[in-house]
């Protein structure tokens, strides 16, 4: 099993070499990286199923393994190694299988990228093989992260993810919205990560080691320690560590106020877009702190952070997706939505929920920007939805397979999103019955957030499949379906997104399927009656009326009533502006972070670098000298009865101190 484990990682990095540093063609560039991925993602399967399905521990007679020992500090010692349990399983199968499906769709959206440079262009003329590279690194980064059976690890893949998200969101660098977003979100997340960074400096502090199987095996024992930050104020040790921990998820998984970074991301290609935002990056944050529940069920204050933090997510950036015209952030603002979703789910202790709707939301987040990528091929690069219309007839597999991911998102009846958006809402409403603080303010947050999915995920249906063709005269006569490296790919996220939700809900929400890998799960009270009860039950809960509600609304306002959307703008012009403008967090950062930084370096460079680096010591000592030697020429007159005079003083002068 090591020697599997290994070949997983290693088989996505030896794609990215040798396609990244060795100068092979275009061919042998795909060709590598995919079958690198392709290995990774059939060794995963297998794994899954001999470890999660099956129940053999991974390693004999433990489920981690150490690998190497690259240094020991004290008693602390920092390790590589792997912890295969089936939370890890699950991540694998999943971050191997979208990274899959994302390399062979990107042999047909990257096949003419080099008309996307400036000519002549060295950059442009490898940029293919350049991006297998990256997309191929961005996978072994993950899994090392999922992985990982200790902090250092985890912390080796958490910067790795960054680093590679911030090479493939700037990847067309010769654009300047292309380098500020990459610098964005390498910014943010730096913040996000010096958070984090402090979490795992805590633990190694009071727990001597960073293993997780030590650091969960104390939990208890910590769990009433007091530490000062402050002096006269009492923290929870525990509270402290989960806090900071989740403020690293708060900048890989992009929660507000970390948000900021990931709409931006849009500026890299498509194929990347579904890779960061359905298996890669996002999904980082969530699966750490669901690692972490031991931690977190120790801190009801932790707890309560995280759900009211996901809730305002969910809802807050759902309703920016209502006003945006760019097809892909329209499905990014989704992202954000969803991953409140989440969020809310592990804050309600519900951790297997969260990982259920990561899960879910792996394939028809994917298929969703896969299938906008598909559309901007036809469009000749054309993203915004208010030139579009009418491709149904143009392009039937990319309809059939963007309304089976609208369906997903906004959890129909038997699609993925249905089962484990529904769990998420129970487990909350639970932990609000249960007085956890937060709790009812989430449950009104996600169950409001039920309603905005389904508006805006078929305000983006409706504008770019049906009513009027609104593209010019002649992208429409160029229209037709993309190749088949394009629709393979979206027909085989489609068939998950319709039912992974159906076979898994009832193991892994409501069963043991994640066993001794999650502490807690607040949905283990409630009795499953299999798939069709579920569903049956869903039918009758407020989520599915406020979905459908969601959708009529939308059909009636873009494909009815047309002219209304307008109208409502101008009606409430404050509200559509503040939404426009994103609530303003992007206009605060600009002032007051970078504004603030740049001002403080201003002062600095005058105050510092011109007033004393070189007006005080380098325009300073010269002028001193010159001033000494003003002086001195003073005396120098050249006038003999000058200098008698001058040397009769001195002598008497000398004469004087003699005589003291």
């Amino acid at each position: 099993m090591k020697t599997i484990a290994l070949m997983i990682v290693l088989a996505p990095l030896f794609g990215s070499i040798v396609a990244g540093l060795f100068g092979v063609s275009r061919q042998i560039s795909h060709w590598v990286t995919t079958a690198g991925v392709g290995i990774a993602f059939f060794l995963s399967a297998y794994i899954f199923k001999v470890v999660a399905i099956d129940g053999v521990i991974a390693f004999g007679d433990s489920s981690q393994t150490t690998l190497y020992t690259w240094l020991v500090s004290g008693n602390i010692k920092f390790q590589v190694g792997f912890l295969i349990d089936s939370l890890t399983s699950i991540m694998m199968v999943t971050v191997t299988f979208i990274s899959l499906m994302v390399h062979i769709y990107t042999i047909g959206y990257m096949a003419h990228d080099e008309h996307n440079w400036e000519k002549p262009s060295l950059a442009g003329k490898n940029s293919y093989q350049r991006f297998f590279s990256y997309i191929s690194l961005f996978t072994f980064s993950m899994l090392m992260l999922v992985m990982s059976n200790n902090f250092l690890q985890l912390f080796f893949g958490w910067e790795a993810v960054g680093l590679v998200s911030y090479l493939l969101i700037g990847f067309w660098f010769q654009r300047e919205t292309a380098v500020y977003a990459n610098l964005k979100a390498f910014l943010v997340n730096r913040v996000g990560d010096f958070g984090f960074l402090l979490g795992i400096a805590a633990i190694a502090m009071y727990f001597n080691s960073l293993d997780y199987v030590d650091v969960f095996a104390n939990a208890q024992n910590l769990s009433t320690t007091m530490i000062h930050i402050f002096p006269n104020f009492e923290w929870s040790l525990m509270t402290v560590i989960c806090i900071l921990l989740f403020i690293g998820a708060m900048g890989k998984s992009a929660q507000v106020p970390l948000h900021v970074w990931l709409p931006d991301s849009m500026e890299g290609p498509t194929p990347i877009s579904a890779l960061i935002h359905a298996a890669t990056m996002v999904t980082a944050g969530i699966f750490m702190v669901a690692r972490m529940s031991p931690l977190y069920e120790l801190s009801a204050t932790a707890l309560s952070f995280v759900l009211i933090i996901g809730a305002t997510t969910a809802f807050f950036m759902g309703l920016l997706g209502l006003v945006q015209n760019d097809i892909k952030r329209v499905v990014a603002y989704s992202t954000l939505s969803q991953l409140g979703y989440m969020t809310v789910a592990l804050g309600a202790s519900a951790y297997s929920a969260g990982i259920f709707h990561l899960f879910t939301h792996a394939f028809f987040k994917a298929l969703l920007f896969l299938g906008a990528g598909s559309v901007i091929i036809a469009m000749h690069h054309e993203q915004d939805m208010r030139k579009m219309g009418g491709l149904r007839k143009y392009m039937p597999i990319t309809y059939i397979t963007s309304l089976i991911g609208s369906l997903a998102l906004i959890g129909f009846p038997f699609f993925a999103g249905f089962f484990s958006k529904d769990a998420i809402i129970e487990a909350v409403h639970l932990a609000a019955e249960h007085g956890r603080t937060g709790a009812y303010y989430a449950y009104y947050a996600v169950l409001s957030g039920v309603f905005i999915t389904a508006l805006y995920s078929f305000r983006m249906f409706f504008l770019v499949f049906h009513g009027e063709e609104r593209m010019d005269h002649h992208t429409k006569s160029h229209l037709h379906e993309s190749p088949w490296v394009v629709t393979i790919p979206l027909i085989m996220l489609a068939i998950p997104s319709v039912l992974a939700g159906m076979f898994g809900v009832g193991s892994l929400v409501f069963g043991d399927f994640f066993g001794k890998a999650i502490s807690a799960n607040i949905l283990s009270s409630v009795e499953y009656h299999g798939m069709l009860g579920f569903v049956m039950h869903g039918l009758m809960q407020t989520p599915f009326w406020l979905a459908m509600a969601g959708v009529a609304t939308a059909y009636y306002l873009y494909m009815v009533n047309t002219e209304l959307p307008e109208m409502i703008q101008e009606k409430f012009s404050l509200i559509h502006k503040a939404l426009v403008n994103k609530y303003g967090f992007d206009q605060f950062n600009e002032w007051f972070f970078a504004g603030g930084a740049r001002g403080i370096g201003n002062k600095l460079w005058q105050i510092g670098d011109v007033k004393i680096i070189d007006s005080g010591l380098v325009n300073g000592s010269a002028a001193l000298v010159g001033r000494i030697s003003q002086a001195l020429r003073i005396l120098q007159s050249g006038l003999l009865y000058q200098y008698a005079f001058t040397m009769i003083i001195g002598l008497l002068i000398m004469l004087w101190w003699a005589s003291i």
